[in-house]
């Protein structure tokens, strides 16, 4: 039997990272097995390019990455033939995000975005580390927020979003104001860029996320796979999928799915 060609596109805080300490160490027998089988590991997050490009280094990780919940798609040297790292944008650039949330907050809008905060009052709140707050606030088109009024307003803030062709989408731990892109965009892209450097054969897309941030990702996937987190009873499996939940989460449940596939499809 040919083993089909696979991909995996990941999530991380909840999904690869843990959702209380950031550390991906569980994951590790996946990470290295994908690595020694020459697969594809798309990391595909809220996180800023800064932020990912760090963790990148500790995974040992080459392959492109998309940011920002579909912001930008990354594009390193060599992947697919160009000389230099490129970048692909989708949606609106952050300045025009800030713009929008600027104007409605005049009008009564309550929230706190990673704008309105310094770099030690968002180490605190999200516990990252100093250099690693100050990463998260180099955005290219989104803005994480918290909202601070009530559901009713909350239902006008994104009405007035969408007046400017923006939207709000509930993340693991924060809503992030963007434009009208979201994680599945990225993916796409990128699975039309290693067909053509595949030269067209089929190739196994497989997603895995924890929260309803990612159920674009996991719908536009051929197994859809949801890590067990504060949110993922609220994602939706597709039913015609090959789908999976994880029983344990963050990076213990994304081991154990990614072994289990990788097993199922002669890796």
């Amino acid at each position: 039997m040919i083993r089909p060609r696979l991909l995996v596109i990941s999530d991380l805080d909840g999904t690869l990272l843990d959702h209380q300490d950031y550390s991906w160490q569980p994951a590790l027998p996946a990470l290295e097995k994908l690595r020694g089988a020459g697969i594809p590991l798309i990391l595909n997050s809220s996180k800023t390019a800064e932020e990912i490009r760090k963790l990148r280094e500790e995974l040992g990780n080459t392959d492109p990455f998309i940011v920002e919940n579909g912001a930008a798609v990354v594009i390193p040297a060599g992947t697919f033939g160009d000389a230099g790292e490129t970048v692909v944008n989708f949606g609106a650039s952050r300045s025009q995000v800030l713009d929008v949330l600027s104007r409605l907050r005049v009008r009564g809008a309550r929230f706190r975005g990673f704008e309105d905060m310094s770099v030690a009052e968002l180490a605190e709140l999200t516990g990252l580390t100093p250099e690693q707050a100050e990463l998260a606030k180099r955005r290219l088109g989104t803005e994480p927020l918290i909202w601070e009024g009530s559901e009713e307003e909350r239902v006008e803030f994104e009405a007035g979003l969408a007046a400017e062709n923006l939207r709000l989408v509930q993340g693991g731990r924060f809503f992030h104001a963007m434009g009208v892109f979201d994680k599945a965009d990225g993916a796409r892209f990128l699975l039309e860029k290693y067909q053509e450097r595949y030269g067209g054969g089929p190739i196994i897309a497989i997603a895995l996320g924890d929260s309803p941030n990612d159920q674009q990702l996991l719908e536009s996937a051929d197994i859809p796979v949801v890590i067990r987190g504060v949110n993922s009873d609220d994602v939706q499996l597709p039913s015609a999928k090959h789908a999976m939940r994880s029983l344990k989460p963050g990076p213990e449940g994304w081991n154990e799915c990614v072994l289990n596939l990788l097993f199922e499809y002669g890796y």
